[in-house]
């Protein structure tokens, strides 16, 4: 059975090879351009940004301020984290979506069940990131809340990770599933039943994308590895049979 780190290793592999090469430089640029801003809000706001957070601590609480601390840089960094890599997916979405078909050709022999045009594919690709935003934004805020409770922000780091791990499955995972035609409802059901093969990836994923530089190489590769992951855990016996329009 195909596991998350053959999975991305394969979808690298693929990407960097003859006939999906030029699919690749479009999304790699998007990432340089929104990491490249990134990099540049963290290091100038970050600081402040703690300093302001750490002033709201209550004085009573002022004895944990070495356990607080780390806590609460965990906290901003998973927010500044999460608000950036949705703005790079909500850019890239339409290159991802192509490219995942391209890949799913490339490796599997099929057609993605999805027929409409490039412009329409792109247009459609936008919304349904939109869709996403929709599910992650109000978790992303609940969980940022308890963040700052006193007892449960003992358990966010642990919440962060996790949650980080659901949202790139959901992420990467639905650009194949979206080419076929799965419904939103639908990839996140798939996905819950086979939650240690979506978990596993998404969490290899978050660990890449926290690694400078690599990150924006590996990213197609991650997408190329979740048309692997679909094809191998997530498509049905109906979906299996169709090979592209006669």
């Amino acid at each position: 059975m195909l596991d998350a780190i053959t999975a991305l290793k394969q979808g690298t592999r693929l990407v960097y090879q003859k006939g999906l090469r030029r699919y690749i430089f479009l999304p790699i640029l998007v990432n340089i351009l929104v990491y490249g801003a990134m990099l540049g809000v963290v290091v100038n706001r970050f600081s402040g940004w703690l300093d302001h957070w750490m002033s709201l601590v209550p004085t009573w609480l002022d004895w944990l301020s070495w356990l607080i601390w780390p806590l609460f840089m965990i906290s901003l960094l998973a927010v500044v984290f999460f608000t950036f890599t949705l703005i790079t997916h909500l850019i890239a979405a339409p290159f991802y979506g192509f490219l995942a078909a391209k890949v799913e050709i490339q490796a599997t022999g099929r057609v993605p069940l999805d027929d409409r045009g490039l412009a329409k594919t792109a247009i459609d690709a936008i919304g349904r990131e939109l869709i996403k935003l929709g599910y992650i934004a109000p978790r992303a805020i609940a969980l940022f809340i308890v963040s700052w409770i006193p007892g449960l922000n003992l358990f966010a780091p642990l919440l962060w990770g996790l949650f980080s791990a659901w949202v790139m499955a959901i992420t990467y995972l639905d650009y194949p599933m979206d080419n076929n035609k799965v419904a939103f409802k639908d990839m996140r059901q798939r996905l819950s039943k086979r939650w240690w093969q979506s978990l596993s990836y998404g969490g290899l994923i978050t660990l890449i994308t926290w690694i400078p530089l690599a990150n924006l190489f590996l990213i197609p590769g991650a997408v190329a590895g979740a048309v692997l992951m679909w094809d191998q855990h997530y498509r049905t016996a109906r979906e299996l049979t169709y090979q592209g329009p006669a």
